[in-house]
C-alpha cells in the first residue's frame, strides 16, 4: 500500500521526470485510450484502476489549464525544450501535436479549451515559421568590415 495518493504520486513521480508543460500535455495525451480514458499500466497496478483514471485525468486538466495560461513567449520557450528533449525540431513537435490534437483535450467536449488551444499552437507554429527565416537571413549576411 502506498502513502501517496495516485493525483499526488502522479504529479511528484511521473510528471516531474517530464521537462516542459507542452510535453506534459503531450505525455498526458499519449496515455488517452481511442475508446476514451487513460491508461497507465504502473500507475493502475499501484493505484487501481479507478483512481488511476481519476488522477489522469485531473493532471490532464491541471496541464491544460497551465498551458491556457501561460504566455505565448514563455511557451515559445517551452516548445523549443520540449522538441529539443524529444530530439524533433519544434516545428515537427508542434504538428505531432497538432496531429493529436483531440487528445490534447482531457474532455472533448469543452469547445472553449479547444478553440484556445487551438490558437496557443496556431501561434506557436507561425512564429515558429518566422524564426527560421530570420535566423537564416541573419547567419546568411556578410560579417560587417571593420572600421
Amino acid at each position: 500500500m502506498t502513502l501517496k495518493s495516485a493525483l499526488q504520486d502522479l504529479r511528484e513521480t511521473t510528471l516531474a521526470a517530464v521537462s516542459g508543460l507542452l510535453a506534459k500535455l503531450a505525455y498526458l495525451a499519449s496515455l488517452r485510450r481511442r475508446e476514451g480514458g487513460y491508461q497507465h499500466w504502473g500507475m493502475s497496478l499501484v493505484h487501481g484502476e479507478e483512481s488511476s483514471e481519476r488522477a489522469l485525468k485531473t493532471a490532464h486538466a491541471e496541464v491544460l489549464s497551465k498551458v491556457l495560461k501561460t504566455p505565448i513567449s514563455e511557451l515559445e520557450e517551452d516548445l523549443l525544450q520540449s522538441s529539443r528533449d524529444s530530439e524533433e525540431t519544434a516545428g515537427t513537435y508542434l504538428e505531432g501535436m497538432q496531429e493529436q490534437f483531440s487528445k490534447l483535450l482531457p474532455s472533448p467536449q469543452d469547445a472553449v479549451s479547444a478553440r484556445h488551444l487551438n490558437s496557443v499552437l496556431l501561434a506557436l507554429s507561425r512564429l515558429e515559421k518566422n524564426r527560421k527565416p530570420a535566423a537564416q537571413s541573419a547567419s546568411s549576411q556578410p560579417p560587417r568590415p571593420a572600421q
